[in-house]
C-alpha cells in the first residue's frame, strides 16, 4: 500500500502561510508589494490591534479584471512572469504567486477589485481558504483588500504571536521601510484610528526621512550619488553625530526592494571607521540600482535576503563611495546651548573647584580640613580647568576664557603629606577648594578610617573599601595615562576610566533620590523620536521621572524634557536623555535598578575627563584620591580595566638586569 500521498489544495495552502505569513507585518508586506506592482500612487494601510483583528490596505493602482479576481487566490497564480528566462531578470517586488492563496487559508479575506473607472468592480469573499462570495459590486479603479482574523483557524500560530506594540513595531518598520525605498508614492499607515506614517510622495526623499525619523534627522543627512559600470548608489547617509544604538536605521534598498544584507552593512561601518564610538550604527538610506541579471531574490521565503554575482565588487565600491563622500565633508558638530533655569532648585549650590596654583596657595586659602560634609556628596567627580597657557597647566586667569570641564565634587580627601585648606564661603556662592600642594611624587595613601569617614560623613556609613596600593605619582604620558610607582613597581593609569569610575559611584547614589535635585528648564529640551517610537515611549514616560526626569509627549513624535537633576554634566544633558530614551526603548522589561545602573553609566561617561588631556599635578594626585577612595577602583563601569602595573622585576628582565 503507498504511503506517500499528494496534499489537497487547502493544507498545502496552510503549510505555504507557515513560511510566507509568519506574523502580520508579513500580510502588510505582501499586500503592499502588489500595490506597488499594480503602479498605485497612493497606498493606505489600516491596522486594528496590531494586525490580528484586522488589516486593510487600500490603493489606486491598475486593477484587476473580473476573471482575475477569483485566478488570483490559487497557488502559482502570477502575472509577473511567464517562462523560466523571467526568474533571471525579476523586476517586480512579487512574482511566486503564493502570498494571496497562503493569506486566504489562516484568515477571513475580502477583496474589491476595479481595472477601470467604470464605477463597476469584483468582489471576493474567502474564509479560511474557501470561497463564499463572487460577484460584481460598484468601486473605483484600484484594489481594496481587508484581512480580518488572522490566523483564527490555525490556534497553534495565534497563541505564539506577540503583543499589540511588538506587532505594531513590525508593521511599521515594513511601511517605513517601503516608504524610504518609494519615495514617489504617498503611503499613509493608521493603527486604531492614529495615524503612524504619512508620507507626501512627491519623490523627495529627504522628505520622507523627515516624516520617519524627524526634522533634525533630515537636516543632519548627507547626500550621496556614485556610480560604476555595474551599480549605481543614490540616497543619504548621517553624519557621524547621527548615530543609533542598532543597526535598525540602515536601509538598504535594491531595486526598489528592502533587503538584509550582512556584507553591505559591514560595508557601510567600514566606510565610517574611526568615525563612530563603540556599538553605535549610523542611520541612513542607500538606494542600489543594478541589471537583475546581477541579483538573485529568489533565496528567502519572504524576499528578505538576495544574492549578489559580484558581492565583493559591490561592498568595495560602497565602501570607498560613502568613504569619498565623507571624507568631503566638515564633520564638526554643531553645539547647541540649552539656557536652563534654576526653577524650584535655585538655592541647590552647584560647587565648581578651582585648582590653584602652589604659589597663591597658602595666602588663598587659610583654615582646617573640614571633616563634615553634606549627605550628597558621597563619592566626587571634580571640575577640571584646561588653561589656554602654552605649558597646558593650570593657571588662574582672570579673563574667564578657560576650557572647564565640570562635574560635582566633594572637597578633596587630605592625604598624610598634604597640608590641604579649605575655605568655607557663602552659600549662595561656589566653594573654592584646593588641592595638596606637593606636587609630582607625592604619596597618595591607602584609604584609612579617617579618609573614608570624610568622604562618607560617618564611620556607619563607611563601605568595606578594597586595598589600593600606596603611589607616588610620576607624572602623564599623552595626556591619557597617569604614571605612578612605589617599591613594588611602575602603575599606568587611564584617566578617563579613573575618573568613569569615581563619577559612577557619585553618580549611582544620586540616583538613588534623583527627584529631590529635579530642576525645571526655563527652555525644555525638545526630543524627536518615529511614530512607533512615540507610542512605545508614552507608556513608559514614568520609568524617566524615577530617574528625575520629567518627560512629557508635545504632540506628533515630539517630546520635551521639561526638567532633569541639576547635576547633569552640563552641556551633555540632551545626548544624555537621548541615550536614555534609547535604552528605554529596546528594553521588554524595565528593573528600577538596572535603569538606575544604565543612567548612572550614561551620566558618568559624559561628565569624564577625556584622553589627550593634560592634567595638572594637583589634578592627577586628587584624581587618584577620589579612585582610592571608591568601592571597587580597579575597573570602569564598563568592565575595562583601569590600572596595570609592571613590577620591579618585569622591568629588570626587559632591560635584561635579570636573565
Amino acid at each position: 500500500m503507498a504511503k506517500i500521498i499528494v496534499l489537497d489544495e487547502h493544507i498545502a495552502n496552510q503549510i505555504a502561510a507557515g513560511e510566507v505569513v509568519e506574523r502580520p507585518a508579513s500580510v502588510v508586506k505582501e499586500l503592499v508589494e502588489n500595490a506597488i506592482d499594480a503602479g498605485a500612487r497612493k497606498i493606505e494601510v489600516i491596522a486594528e490591534e496590531g494586525g490580528l483583528q484586522s488589516i486593510r490596505v487600500t490603493d489606486n493602482g491598475s486593477g484587476m479584471d473580473p476573471e482575475d479576481c477569483e485566478t488570483a487566490f490559487y497557488r502559482h497564480a502570477t502575472s509577473k512572469m511567464s517562462t523560466g528566462r523571467d526568474l533571471f531578470q525579476i523586476r517586480s517586488l512579487g512574482f511566486r504567486g503564493e502570498a494571496l492563496p497562503s493569506i486566504a487559508a489562516v484568515s477571513k479575506v475580502q477583496l474589491v477589485s476595479s481595472s477601470n473607472d467604470s464605477g463597476l468592480g469584483q468582489i471576493i469573499v474567502i474564509e479560511g481558504g474557501t470561497l463564499k462570495q463572487n460577484e460584481e459590486i460598484a468601486a473605483p479603479q484600484g484594489t481594496d483588500i481587508t484581512i480580518k482574523e488572522l490566523f483564527y483557524n490555525t490556534p497553534a500560530r495565534l497563541k505564539y504571536m506577540k503583543t499589540i506594540q511588538t506587532e505594531l513595531g513590525h508593521i511599521s518598520d515594513v511601511m517605513y521601510r517601503q516608504a524610504l525605498a518609494h519615495p514617489e508614492i504617498a503611503f499613509t499607515f493608521r493603527h486604531n484610528g492614529n495615524t503612524l506614517l504619512q508620507s507626501p510622495g512627491g519623490g523627495n526623499l529627504l522628505q520622507v526621512i523627515a516624516s520617519i525619523y524627524g526634522v533634525n534627522a533630515s537636516k543632519a543627512m548627507i547626500p550621496i550619488e556614485a556610480e560604476n559600470l555595474d551599480y549605481r548608489i543614490s540616497g543619504f547617509i548621517g553624519r557621524p553625530e547621527l548615530t543609533r544604538s542598532n543597526r535598525g536605521a540602515m536601509s538598504t534598498i535594491v531595486n526598489g526592494r528592502y533587503i538584509r544584507n550582512q556584507g553591505l552593512h559591514q560595508a557601510i561601518l567600514r566606510a565610517f571607521h574611526t568615525l563612530l564610538p563603540i556599538n553605535r550604527y549610523p542611520l541612513g538610506v542607500i538606494n542600489l540600482e543594478m541589471h537583475p541579471s546581477l541579483v538573485d531574490v529568489n533565496v528567502h521565503p519572504a524576499k528578505l535576503e538576495v544574492r549578489f554575482s559580484k558581492e565583493p565588487e559591490l561592498n568595495t565600491f560602497i565602501e570607498e563611495s560613502l568613504r569619498a563622500v565623507l571624507s568631503a565633508q566638515v564633520l564638526i558638530p554643531q553645539v547647541v546651548k540649552q539656557n536652563i533655569g534654576k526653577g524650584r532648585t535655585g538655592s541647590i549650590i552647584q560647587e565648581q573647584f578651582h585648582f590653584n596654583s602652589p604659589s597663591t596657595e597658602a595666602s588663598s586659602n587659610v583654615g582646617t580640613p573640614t571633616p563634615t560634609r553634606a549627605p550628597d556628596q558621597s563619592v566626587a567627580a571634580y571640575s577640571l580647568r584646561e588653561s589656554a597657557t602654552s605649558n597646558g597647566y593650570n593657571t588662574p586667569s582672570a579673563s574667564g576664557n578657560d576650557v572647564q570641564y565640570t562635574a560635582q565634587v566633594v572637597p578633596p580627601i587630605s592625604s598624610s603629606g598634604g597640608g590641604q585648606k579649605t575655605t568655607q564661603q557663602n552659600a549662595t556662592q561656589s566653594n573654592r577648594i584646593s588641592t595638596p600642594t606637593a606636587g609630582f611624587n607625592q604619596v597618595i595613601a591607602p584609604v584609612g578610617a579617617r579618609t573614608s569617614e570624610m568622604l562618607y560623613g560617618s564611620p556607619e556609613a563607611v563601605p568595606e573599601l578594597p586595598e589600593f596600593p600606596e603611589l607616588s605619582l610620576i607624572g602623564q604620558h599623552h595626556g591619557t595615562y597617569l604614571i605612578a610607582q612605589n617599591e613594588h613597581g611602575l602603575y599606568l593609569i587611564d584617566q578617563h576610566a579613573a575618573h568613569e569610575r569615581v563619577n559612577y559611584e557619585y553618580y549611582y547614589e544620586k540616583f538613588g533620590h534623583p527627584t529631590d535635585a529635579s530642576q525645571e528648564l526655563l527652555i525644555p529640551i525638545t526630543l524627536e523620536f518615529t511614530p512607533s517610537d512615540s507610542e512605545k515611549l508614552k507608556s513608559k514616560l514614568q520609568w524617566f521621572q524615577n530617574a528625575g526626569v520629567i518627560l512629557e509627549h508635545f504632540g506628533g513624535g515630539t517630546f520635551r524634557v521639561v526638567s532633569h537633576p541639576y547635576w547633569f554634566p552640563s552641556g551633555e544633558e540632551t545626548a544624555i536623555i537621548e541615550e536614555m530614551t534609547e535604552w528605554v526603548l529596546s528594553e521588554r522589561v524595565i528593573d528600577l535598578s538596572k535603569l538606575r545602573e544604565k543612567s548612572s553609566i550614561l551620566v558618568s561617561c559624559k561628565a569624564s575627563i577625556k584622553a589627550n588631556q593634560k592634567l595638572t599635578p594637583e589634578e592627577a594626585n586628587t584624581l587618584l584620591q577620589r579612585l582610592a577612595a571608591c568601592k571597587q577602583p580597579y575597573t570602569c563601569p564598563h568592565g575595562r580595566p583601569i590600572i596595570v602595573s609592571f613590577s620591579t622585576y618585569d622591568l629588570e628582565k626587559l632591560f635584561k638586569r635579570v636573565m
